[in-house]
């Protein structure tokens, strides 16, 4: 524990983390390896650092979130800053306040880090212009979820030890998908090779152009792959019939024992949750100690976060 207080803080230019895009190699890697020195911390007895101490985060979530929010909320907590997690139910939003506005009030309250979750894409971005604290990007729309996929990489290379080489398939409703996104930008950045795999009214068109191979047959597209990676299916987001029912869409898209056997042996099993058991995912296989990682990625979240915090927090 004394180690981890003795550790310099990350030199990253820019204040704000708004997509995987935004960030290079380097910096991924910075971020990931500060991760893996939390991660020790987080199973130790005595969890709190005082890295942030006199530091102020809010959490400012406009989606229902239970994984992402918590472990923001736990990660601030356990670094010494002090939390606020705005009810947005409650708030003047729901009287009408506009972003801009909600953003120009917590700028008054000099704030040290906002990270915000937001049912539009570019959300984040157009907050990180109105305030003078770092910006962390915890989900917006359809676009990204940065610290989602640096948690899964860092699942991964906890595993198996690296990202680089290893067949990743993406599977489920990448359309939608702000967490397929991320991790395809991710992977491919650390050296994957990477499968999508969905019904055509779920696949994005010209998805090949992000470096990826398109798959409508799951089979096929679980194929010798060392990663399956499901997905929720984003029903919020669905304007329209994509699906002619959950019982067909399990079926030929669902995660079951019979299609896992198409992937390599020691395959690991993940979902960045909430699962949809009997539909995304076989409830056996969800479980499986052995192949599935879904609850180790929950566990690493938290010091993924940790990392993100302590590195983007602006530094007065």
């Amino acid at each position: 524990m004394a180690i981890i207080k003795k550790l310099k803080a990350v030199k990253i230019k820019q204040n704000h983390l708004l997509g995987i895009q935004d960030i290079s190699f380097s910096q991924v890697s910075e971020i990931l390896k500060q991760a893996k020195t939390f991660i020790t911390l987080n199973k130790s007895s005595s969890k709190k650092l005082d890295i942030l101490r006199g530091k102020t985060q809010i959490n400012l979530f406009f989606e229902p979130s239970t994984r992402t929010q918590s472990s923001f909320e736990l990660a601030g907590k356990r670094l010494g800053a002090d939390v606020m997690s705005m009810n947005i139910v409650n708030s003047a939003i729901k009287k009408g306040e506009t972003l801009i506005d909600t953003a120009m009030t917590l700028n008054a309250m000099h704030p040290d880090i906002i990270v915000i979750r937001h049912q539009d894409s570019g959300a984040p971005n157009l907050l990180s212009q109105k305030v003078n604290c770092s910006v962390i990007n915890a989900g917006d729309g359809r676009r990204e979820h940065p610290t989602q996929a640096l948690l899964d990489a860092l699942t991964i290379i906890n595993r198996k030890d690296k990202v680089e080489g290893l067949k990743i398939a993406i599977c489920g409703d990448i359309l939608h998908s702000r967490v397929a996104r991320s991790n395809i930008y991710l992977m491919n950045m650390l050296g994957a090779e990477i499968n999508v795999v969905a019904p055509k009214t779920l696949l994005p068109h010209s998805i090949e152009r992000l470096g990826v191979k398109s798959f409508t047959d799951m089979k096929k597209g679980l194929d010798n792959c060392d990663i399956v990676m499901m997905l929720r299916l984003q029903n919020e987001r669905m304007h329209g019939s994509f699906l002619p029912s959950a019982r067909e869409y399990y079926e030929f898209f669902g995660l079951t024992p019979d299609k896992l056997k198409l992937a390599k042996k020691n395959a690991l099993i993940m979902h960045p949750g909430p699962m949809n058991r009997g539909v995304e995912i076989d409830t056996n296989l969800a479980d499986d100690i052995n192949r599935s990682v879904i609850r180790e990625q929950v566990e690493l979240g938290v010091a993924v976060r940790m990392a993100c915090l302590k590195i983007f927090c602006k530094k007065n």
